[in-house]
């Protein structure tokens, strides 16, 4: 299966919560009504878009309807949609790539799936031919550190952890030393999941940052925000949090196929300076997609068959 089609099924409770119930609007050659543009409003909200988010798309539809009827043109109101969705996604290129070793620092809450993605993403760099190395910086939870073992044991990676109730930061310089050392590609860097309104715990995961960047200069270079789609505005809440205590370079969107709320890419991308880097449309290890916001658009507003 291919990425669009990947998407567009794990967008698809997303869809049926967007168009289900104003599928008359899109109907070929209607002309919109101020009853309409409230149906797609309501519609958006119910998708977890955000009020900044849609009034931001309805502006941006109303006035291409309107230039084109101006012109008279035929231009669809679903492609008029499809087209704000994707302008408001935008697309930004990805910070250096090229930097050896590259390290990869995860962050983000309990429960949204940091510890998969941490995973899949290193399947992903070792299918790519990277070599990597795993940091268990996640040093408060017993099992943490067990559970990304596993997952490198199962992704042929090399980890790197210490006892549980170790400086998270300490064990990050040392992850930076030995990927030095080694010469490994890929590093990523996993942090305990801590919600973003514990000020003392925010302060330790700026230190970790600090610390890679001290022994690594230009380290880290990307920084992750992980973030469970199911949770709908709070995602939102989170990434604004997040985004004030350390540099993110992008967000990872988990759990996409099983939710109705995946208008809240929508709502990130309205509200932050953050981009979508990556979304997750279901639990297998090749379910994590880089992110499209052109292809996103199009599986969204996709047809149902």
């Amino acid at each position: 299966m291919g990425f669009f089609d990947k998407i567009k099924q794990g967008l698809g409770r997303t869809r049926d919560a967007l168009f289900g119930q104003v599928a008359a609007v899109f109907a070929p050659d209607h002309e919109l009504t101020p009853e309409d543009y409230a149906a797609l409003e309501t519609a958006l909200l119910r998708a977890d878009v955000g009020p900044a988010a849609t009034d931001r798309i309805l502006a941006g539809v109303r006035t291409r309807l309107t230039a084109a009827a101006k012109a008279r043109e035929a231009v669809p109101t679903l492609d008029a949609l499809r087209s704000e969705i994707e302008a408001l996604l935008g697309t930004a290129p990805p910070p250096d790539a090229a930097a050896r070793p590259h390290v990869t620092l995860i962050v983000g809450v309990n429960g949204t799936g940091k510890t998969t993605t941490i995973a899949k993403l290193a399947r992903r760099y070792k299918e790519a031919g990277n070599t990597v190395l795993l940091v268990a910086c996640d040093t408060f939870r017993a099992a943490a550190a067990d559970q990304l073992q596993i997952w490198a044991e199962r992704s042929g990676v090399e980890i790197l952890r210490q006892k549980e109730g170790a400086d998270p930061a300490a064990v990050a310089f040392d992850g930076m030393a030995r990927a030095q050392s080694r010469g490994v590609e890929r590093v990523i860097v996993d942090t305990a999941g801590r919600l973003h309104v514990k000020a003392n715990l925010m302060a330790e995961l700026e230190k970790i940052r600090r610390v890679i960047a001290r022994a690594m200069p230009g380290a880290p270079h990307e920084t992750l925000l992980v973030l469970d789609a199911t949770t709908g505005q709070n995602g939102l809440a989170q990434a604004l949090e997040f985004e004030k205590a350390v540099p993110l370079t992008g967000v990872v969107l988990t759990k996409l196929d099983g939710t109705a709320k995946g208008g809240v890419a929508l709502a990130i991308a309205a509200a932050t300076r953050t981009p979508i880097r990556w979304v997750g449309v279901g639990e297998g290890m090749d379910d994590l997609l880089p992110f499209d916001a052109k292809e996103f658009a199009a599986a969204l507003t996709a047809s149902q068959d």
